[in-house]
């Protein structure tokens, strides 16, 4: 064994050749160029790696209960199509909804008037920055029309029906990094009000429990407790807003003047505001469409365009 060791130790030391040296080199160096890029495009402070902390926490699709059955479907002529989970069936076996009948006879969800406004309105928005917030969202009918174009939603429902049906949506689209949803009702103050859902019409629910019956026909309603937050809480000044869509069912005029920051933000970083202007819905809730075309103009909101029960609100 020291002989062996002896010859062993007289061997001259090898070295890597100078192809293979330069070589090796070549690698490191284009290990280093790789991560420092990375490093440079997304760098670790920027608001890619730093998630929105709001003053409340947004629904948890993840942690909460899966709404059952689930009868959803794609939507019809649209440009950017999606698909969203229904509320209400109709009044089963006798007299489904009539997108169930739609369903079972190999045909698309009817479009929803909701989501091709919003569809061409974005379309001339593509590629500028900025939210779209959806107050009173149902079950997602316009934040998917959004969300399915590439644009980041702010949805609000205080009904939990309509939040399972949203969860459901998500999944379905894809969209989980597009859409935040809050449990909360919209409103001019932080605090809680008391919510009214109908009985046969769960998904659908008003503050005003006359305003409940006038929006939908029925006999009997179930009370219940729901948050409320103004919008100037939640959406900060330095984030950009390119669209406001309000349907609360006659609650309109407090979730705007809880946005007073928001709208009075000049012409062009003003969102496009389209809103439901019910007179029986606004007068069940104390108050009435003149007082919110009143307020919008105090805002610098001076265009208003009737489209059926909607007014879709500019900025001269």
């Amino acid at each position: 064994m020291a002989n062996a060791w002896k010859r062993e130790s007289n061997k001259q030391p090898r070295y890597l050749s100078p192809i293979l040296l330069l070589l090796s080199l070549s690698l490191f160096l284009l290990f280093l160029f790789f991560f420092s890029a990375r490093s440079t495009l997304n760098p670790p402070n920027s608001t890619l790696y730093v998630p929105q902390v709001y003053p409340i926490p947004p629904f948890d699709c993840l942690k909460s209960p899966q709404a059952h059955p689930v009868v959803a479907n794609i939507v019809e002529n649209l440009k950017y199509p999606f698909l969203y989970s229904l509320s209400d069936f109709g009044s089963l076996p006798d007299k489904p909804h009539k997108n169930i009948v739609r369903l079972l006879k190999g045909k698309p969800f009817r479009k929803p008037d909701i989501s091709a406004t919003i569809q061409q309105l974005l379309e001339g928005m593509k590629g500028r920055n900025g939210l779209v917030v959806d107050v009173g969202a149902n079950v997602g009918m316009a934040s998917f029309a959004a969300a399915v174009m590439g644009f980041k939603v702010l949805a609000f429902e205080p009904v939990i029906d309509n939040l399972l049906r949203i969860c459901d949506g998500i999944w379905f689209n894809r969209v989980a990094d597009l859409v935040t949803v809050f449990e909360a009702a919209v409103s001019d103050r932080i605090g809680n009000i008391t919510f009214y859902k109908l009985v046969g019409r769960l998904d659908n629910s008003a503050v005003s429990a006359t305003g409940a019956k006038l929006a939908f026909k029925s006999n009997e309603e179930i009370a219940l407790q729901v948050r409320t937050i103004p919008l100037d809480e939640l959406v900060t000044d330095s984030e950009p807003v390119l669209l406001l869509k309000i349907d609360v069912q006659g609650w309109e005029y407090h979730v705007l003047k809880g946005a007073v920051k928001l709208l009075s933000r000049k012409k062009d970083e003003a969102p496009y505001l389209i809103y439901e202007e019910d007179e029986r819905l606004l007068q069940a809730s104390n108050s009435s469409a003149k007082e919110i075309r009143d307020f919008l103009r105090g805002v610098g909101y001076s265009h208003c365009v009737q489209h059926g029960t909607d007014a879709h609100c500019t900025k001269d």
